[in-house]
This record gives structure tokens, C-alpha cells and sequence, in this order.
């Protein structure tokens, strides 16, 4: 069991008081992202038909949940684990123009997630696509949105701090950006998750560039499905790819903690030099590929923000578990109880 009990943990507010904070949070942050990125809610799938290659595979690894569909000849679909692509599809469809964008309360389920303080196998995002011209595909562009999300999550912290005055902001004012590539040039004997750790911890915050393209020793900062984020183009500054992830020291469990995955996305090019690297020639039949092979879809940019991680930072809890109503090993349940740790 992975499982982090901090010494002397108690948490801030109350189970009724974290409910309304985490109802005050939510909207809060929800309104400013809309705001900052001009995005318009739209109503998400909870599952896509199996076969259509709009469900995200994340890693490469993890199973979605299958199930067959009665009135549909017991045709298979899939619990989605993100929608990654199928919001580029919805930029289309709805006919979003660029500069403007979509979000959504995407509910997703990955049964093959690690349980820890910080995993479930529930995963509540905001899920984001914005519409751009092809001329802003830049790393510029990609730290100007992720600054963007990044002042909001600043704001949401002090919002939070208004209505409960013992929870005090400890955000660093500034994120720090880094490639993948100098990270690994930084502590080249450390795992990646390790090298998170370091940087982490030395500045609070950090926007992590380049995750899916090999570093120097042959492997990639972690892995990234070949479809959806641009990991493999070159930028001026001569490192490869146009994605990253923002993560936070957790001062509690003394680790950190990925808040959000972003990314411009790929286009044809990209999309057949990526699956080409990772070996999934066989995707350009699907759907969504068909789609982006024949120029059906806008460029854009996108990522998922975690609700149930951030608002388990913002609200000083020690797990997730503390903020959203999962399933949990029994031993887990029953350390935290113990321990002053009350879950949902």
C-alpha cells in the first residue's frame, strides 16, 4: 500500500466546511478559466464506442472499461480515461472559431491507476481545447496559456483564503519554466519522477516542457499518447516539444503533485511522425486520425486540469480521498481513520 500519513496531520476545515469549499473553489476557478482562455461549456461523453480512437490511451498502457451496448447489437464502448481528442473534434463541429474555446466537467474512470494519496481511480478534470491559427503553434504561446491557468490557480488560492482564513496561501507568485532535457541535464542519476521532485521542491512550482520525446539516455520525462500532444518538434531553443505539466510541492505529504497536463496539439505531420516513433501506424484508420489526416480539424491547444487534485492543494488535505467520494483498499481506509483523515 502507498500510503503517506504526515506527522501530525489535522485538517484545516471540517467535512461540512470542506463540501462548501470545494463548491466555492470549483466555481471560482471554473468561471476564471473560462474567462482568461474565452471558453464556452459544452456537455461531455462519459463513454465513446470502441474502435473510433477518440478515447485517450494516456501512457500506452492503462485499460479502459469496456462494456457492450444491447440495443446497439452488444457493440463495445468505452469508459473515457480523457478527452483529449474528442474536444478537437467538438472545436469542429461546433464551429469554433480561433482564439475562442470549449471546456467541460469531464468524469473519467482508470481502473489501472496506482491508489495513493494522490491517485483514484476517479479522475474529475476540467477539460479544455482552445481554437488557434497554425502561426501561433510556438513555445511562446504554450507559456502564455500556461501562465494564464497558472494566475488563476493563484487567485482561486486567495479566493479560498477569504472565506477561511486558516488556510494560508503558500503558492510561490512565480512558475518556474524548464525543458524536460535540462532537468535531465540537472540530475542525469535520477529517475524522472525523482528529478520532479528536486526542481519541485526548489522553486514550488514548476511547468515541466517536453514530455514524450526520448532525452539523451534513450527514454522519454514520461510517456504521452502519439495523438494528441506535439512532443516531437523542434523549437528555436533547439529542445523537442510543444506540451508540458505543471507541478506543485505538496508541503504536506512532502512530494509533488501534477495539477495539470497541457499541450498544442499535433497536426498531420506530427501526428504521422509521432505514431511512426511509437508504433501505432495502425491509428490513421480511426476516426479521429482519418479526420486530422484530411485537414478536418482546427488547430488548437488543450490540456485537463485536475478538480480533485487542486482542490485537495488548495484546501491543505492530505489525500484525495479528502475531497471526492472513491473506492479505497480497506488497509487504507482504516490508516487514514486512524491517522485523522477523513474521507468522503
Amino acid at each position: 500500500m502507498r500510503l503517506i500519513i504526515p506527522e501530525g496531520y489535522k485538517p484545516l476545515i471540517t467535512l461540512i466546511e470542506t463540501e462548501k469549499a470545494i463548491q466555492l473553489m470549483k466555481d471560482h476557478f471554473e468561471s476564471g478559466l473560462a474567462s482568461d482562455l474565452r471558453l464556452r461549456r459544452v456537455t461531455a461523453p462519459l463513454f465513446v464506442l470502441k474502435g473510433t480512437g477518440l478515447n485517450d490511451d494516456l501512457r500506452g498502457v492503462e485499460r479502459p472499461i469496456v462494456f457492450p451496448i444491447r440495443d446497439m447489437r452488444d457493440q463495445e464502448a468505452e469508459v473515457v480515461q480523457s478527452l483529449a481528442k474528442w474536444k478537437r473534434m467538438m472545436l469542429r463541429d461546433y464551429d469554433i472559431q480561433a482564439g475562442f474555446g470549449i471546456y467541460t466537467d469531464m468524469n473519467a474512470l482508470r481502473p489501472d491507476e496506482e491508489l495513493d494519496n494522490l491517485h483514484s481511480v476517479y479522475v474529475d478534470q476540467w477539460d479544455w481545447e482552445r481554437a488557434i491559427d497554425p502561426k501561433e503553434k510556438s513555445l511562446d504561446y504554450l507559456k502564455q496559456t500556461v501562465q494564464k491557468i497558472w494566475d488563476n490557480v493563484k487567485r482561486s488560492e486567495f479566493f479560498v483564503h477569504t472565506f477561511f482564513s486558516q488556510i494560508i496561501p503558500s503558492l510561490p507568485e512565480a512558475l518556474t519554466f524548464i525543458h524536460s532535457e535540462q532537468l535531465y541535464e540537472m540530475y542525469p542519476d535520477l529517475p524522472p519522477k525523482d528529478r520532479e521532485s528536486k526542481i519541485a521542491e526548489k522553486y514550488g512550482a514548476v511547468f515541466i516542457i517536453g514530455i514524450g520525446y526520448n532525452l539523451p539516455d534513450g527514454n522519454p520525462h514520461d510517456r504521452r499518447a502519439p495523438d494528441y500532444d506535439d512532443w516531437s518538434t523542434e523549437t528555436v531553443e533547439g529542445f523537442r516539444g510543444l506540451n508540458g505539466d505543471i507541478i506543485v510541492w505538496n508541503n504536506i505529504l512532502e512530494c509533488p503533485a501534477e495539477i495539470t497536463s497541457m499541450g498544442i496539439r499535433v497536426d498531420k505531420e506530427e501526428l504521422l511522425t509521432q505514431l511512426e516513433i511509437t508504433g501505432d501506424m495502425d491509428r490513421v484508420d480511426l476516426l479521429f486520425h482519418r479526420r486530422l489526416l484530411n485537414d478536418e480539424l482546427p488547430s488548437s491547444i488543450g490540456g485537463g486540469i485536475g478538480q480533485s487534485r487542486t482542490a485537495m492543494h488548495l484546501l491543505k488535505k492530505a489525500h484525495i480521498g479528502e475531497i471526492q467520494s472513491a473506492i479505497w483498499p480497506g488497509e487504507m481506509v482504516a490508516h487514514c481513520r486512524k491517522s485523522g483523515i477523513v474521507l468522503i
